[in-house]
């Protein structure tokens, strides 16, 4: 990956690469930047195959220091700024990160974690030390192997805490190259123009924000977060040709006053992400005869972390609607290089075109297994395939659709909330017995994780003082509304009955 930042840099040094914050940065900056950082963490000691954290939000910062970790030969491990010291603490100790590259608004949760950690070192990227940093001399040379461990991207599962993904360098590059082929049919030769505000520490982010525009020579237009007014600006003065969005975000700018006044020519793919509202003919009409024929929202892709989450592409199939009017989600077909089968969730055999089971993927870019979790990676991957624990089809023309995760899964504002993650950090409380989490219906956010608790005989404590100690020990997306309650339904073998406790939490979940 850094081998095609530094192929740019030399090609065309001032190609701009970046901008943020109406900053531009060329090919050249950008290189030499994560040349001079690479060589201050060798300098500090770190090695190829130890793991940086890269505790940031969306700036430019995080790019120089993945682009630096990953020159090294080293491990990225983005980590999620908006964690609490619980989460955070799980990721660094559990990757055992040496050091940790953050903020100063950031570091009191590190520092009050570090001592359960081996972290050794933080540096500020908001700081003077962050200047001493890229003073340093350069590393001057580029880690080659595209096949070592380069990055622990961390994701939620069905059993515990968050697992890190191993990925490699080739994952990265060919993800990018898969992104560059369904963009357009006859996409440019100046590369991508993508415009981000996906947190690039989500691997989503890091495919669309970093990756594809990097590695096809184009600009990445990041912004800190999602801003109707800013990315319309963005769109238009920097002739961005790709965006992801929510079905949200683009009625959003639709119903804004300026948008006609725009010139949005050179945006050609759009994408979106159906999470709470869905895209159908109608939005899609109603985006074409605001911005024009050019312009024609498609669903971005299926994936996910373990899949480095870009494995199908819907280019080709938006003509009369063919891709919105069959069961959704319309996913369409894999990218070059990767196979999908719908296999029965209980034999693994693939099922006939049409029939609904469980999606299984195999490719250049899925995990190479989970880090320091053999039982899990070998649940996950058998004989070659990854098994999601996703529900989805196949039509007589090869797309897939995808109709839902496993049916724990919950969904808030389009970020995953895995129930036994929440019911793990819920457990941690001294005076809770059991917790039991599902799914309840929330009209501005999609979903909303309901919580039902069972506390130790005699306990004082109280739903909204749990709530209040969960608030310190988990992001605010992922908080429940707790109910206690003196019993949990069980099976004949001891399993909660979630599907009970869903349709309960239905009948008495709060006001949104």
């Amino acid at each position: 990956m850094p081998g095609h930042v530094h192929h740019w840099a030399v090609a065309d040094p001032d190609r701009t690469a970046l901008v943020f914050d109406g900053r531009e940065t060329t090919y050249r900056e950008l290189d030499g930047a994560a040349d001079r950082l690479a060589g201050w963490l060798a300098a500090r000691g770190v090695r190829p195959g130890d793991r940086v954290g890269v505790h940031l939000p969306n700036c430019p910062q995080f790019l120089i220091a993945m682009l630096a970790v990953l020159r090294l030969g080293a491990v990225h491990v983005p980590v999620n700024p908006m964690f609490k010291a619980a989460e955070l603490r799980h990721e660094l100790a559990d990757s055992g990160a040496c050091l940790v590259i953050s903020r100063t608004e950031l570091a009191a949760a590190v520092e009050e974690i570090r001592v359960e950690t081996a972290v050794r070192e933080v540096l500020l990227a908001d700081t003077d030390d962050w200047d001493d940093a890229l003073a340093h001399a350069p590393h001057g040379t580029i880690a080659d192997d595209p096949d070592a461990l380069a990055a622990l991207n961390y994701t939620g599962g069905t059993t515990g805490m968050p697992k890190g993904c191993e990925h490699t360098q080739r994952h990265m590059v060919y993800t990018a190259t898969a992104i560059d082929s369904g963009r357009a049919t006859e996409p440019a030769p100046e590369g991508i123009v993508s415009l981000c505000y996906l947190p690039v520490f989500w691997i989503a982010g890091e495919n669309l924000g970093i990756l594809a525009p990097l590695v096809s020579g184009g600009t990445s237009v990041l912004l800190p977060r999602w801003d109707p007014a800013a990315v319309l600006d963005g769109l238009e003065r920097y002739r961005v040709t790709t965006m992801a969005g929510t079905v949200e975000n683009y009625l959003e700018l639709l119903d804004r006053p300026d948008l006609a006044e725009r010139d949005l020519s050179a945006f050609t793919a759009p994408l979106t992400v159906s999470f709470i509202r869905k895209l159908t003919p109608e939005v899609r009409d109603r985006w074409r005869r605001a911005v024009g024929n050019h312009s024609v929202l498609r669903e971005a892709s299926y994936g996910m972390t373990e899949t480095h989450t870009s494995d199908t592409s819907t280019l080709g199939f938006q003509d009369g609607d063919h891709d919105l009017l069959g069961e959704p989600t319309f996913c369409g077909l894999p990218v070059p290089g990767t196979d999908i089968m719908v296999v029965d969730f209980a034999t693994g055999e693939p099922l006939p075109l049409g029939e609904r089971g469980e999606i299984v993927v195999r490719g250049p870019s899925v995990l190479t297994r989970y880090w320091r979790a053999p039982e899990a990676t070998a649940a996950a991957l058998r004989e070659g395939w990854l098994h999601t624990g996703d529900i989805g089809s196949i039509d007589d023309e090869g797309c897939l659709s995808y109709l839902g995760r496993d049916k724990d899964m919950i969904k808030v504002n389009g970020m995953s909330v895995f129930p036994t993650e929440v019911e793990t950090l819920l457990g941690r409380h001294p005076d809770v017995v059991a917790a039991a989490v599902v799914a309840v219906p929330d009209e501005r956010r999609g979903q909303r994780p309901y919580a039902y608790v069972r506390t130790v005989p005699g306990s004082t404590l109280t739903a909204e003082a749990l709530g209040k100690w969960a608030g310190a020990s988990m992001a605010a997306y992922k908080l429940p509304v707790i109910e206690l309650t003196d019993e949990l339904p069980l099976t004949a073998t001891g399993k909660i009955r979630k599907t009970e406790l869903s349709a309960r939490a239905r009948r008495t979940r709060p006001a949104p």
